[in-house]
């Protein structure tokens, strides 16, 4: 398969990590110092955005920032094949406005795909489903979701939950440290506490994980209490809701 990646930024290059052994790659952008990165690093062919380049028939991935749509828009000539587009809030309505192609795709991938771990959501033309699921599974799992809204929803967990899930992580890194733990070690901990969650998590729900570990009176109890008392879970609620907000706009 051929891909027309347009778009230079972070998540380009985290996609382009995951993808570039098994996809034949060409990436388009202005920044011809990230497009020389790139042919370096992956061995990707590249075309500059400076004029106008051909689209038609093309599988095409936009990953530029939203506000750039139509500028960039301009510049792309030809009907694409396929558009698979992973800017946040941007409707297939408003691609389909455009940018000329055959069968829109929406998608919001995470920067883990620069490990192939990303969790994707997708949702669109159902025509060319296998494909955009195809391309999103090289770079870790994908969920095709019935609708726009659900992948506005999904996007407040998938896309911003590394951040969050970061804030998490320092957080309790920083608990470590305060308690006289070296920062090394309490980083190390808290890692290896992720990279097995994750197993546990595969296996049951949150709520029989949590009452697995907190004993009656033990230190997971006091934990939780102060996490509830300092309505943390309404917070990650709230941040869900508030994302999504974002999202829609």
């Amino acid at each position: 398969m051929k891909l027309t990646i347009i778009g230079t930024g972070k998540m380009a290059e985290a996609i382009i990590e995951g993808i570039y052994r098994d996809i034949d790659v060409t990436v388009v952008g202005r920044d011809e110092g990230k497009l020389k990165y790139f042919q370096d690093k992956f061995n990707v062919k590249t075309k500059p955005l400076s004029y106008s380049v051909d689209i038609s028939n093309e599988n095409v991935l936009l990953a530029i920032k939203p506000f750039a749509l139509r500028d960039v828009a301009r510049k792309l000539k030809g009907e694409a094949l396929m558009l698979l587009s992973i800017l946040a809030g941007v409707t297939i309505e408003s691609l389909r406005e455009n940018i000329k192609s055959q069968y829109y795709i929406r998608a919001m991938p995470n920067l883990a795909a620069a490990y192939q771990k990303s969790m994707t959501t997708l949702t669109g033309d159902e025509t060319c489903k296998k494909e955009a699921v195809f391309i999103c599974e090289k770079f870790g799992k994908a969920l095709w979701l019935s609708s726009e809204k659900e992948l506005d929803i999904a996007t407040a967990i998938a896309g911003s939950g590394p951040a969050f899930l970061a804030l998490v992580a320092e957080s309790m890194s920083d608990g470590g440290v305060n308690e006289g733990l070296k920062r090394k070690d309490s980083e190390i901990l808290v890692q290896g506490l992720f990279e097995g969650f994750y197993e546990l998590l595969s296996h049951k729900h949150p709520a029989i994980i949590k009452d697995e570990v907190m004993s009656p009176g033990g230190t997971t109890a006091a934990g939780v209490e102060a996490l509830e008392k300092n309505k943390v879970r309404f917070s990650f609620i709230s941040a869900i809701k508030r994302a999504y907000k974002r999202a829609k706009k």
